[in-house]
């Protein structure tokens, strides 16, 4: 992650880049958390059902 100012102004306010972590990253951690989201879920709803029984 990087953030850095360019051409600053004193009249003006100064302008500014601002770099992340990539998009394509971002998205498959997303991804891997939503998959392990549905596993507890899938696994909750297992074990509710062997108290129940």
């Amino acid at each position: 992650m990087s953030f850095s100012f360019t051409n600053p102004r004193p009249d003006r306010e100064p302008s500014f880049s601002f770099t992340g972590p990539n998009p394509e990253e971002v998205k498959e951690q997303l991804q891997t958390i939503t998959d392990l989201a549905h596993e507890i879920l899938r696994l909750v709803t297992e074990v509710r059902r062997q108290i129940r029984d």
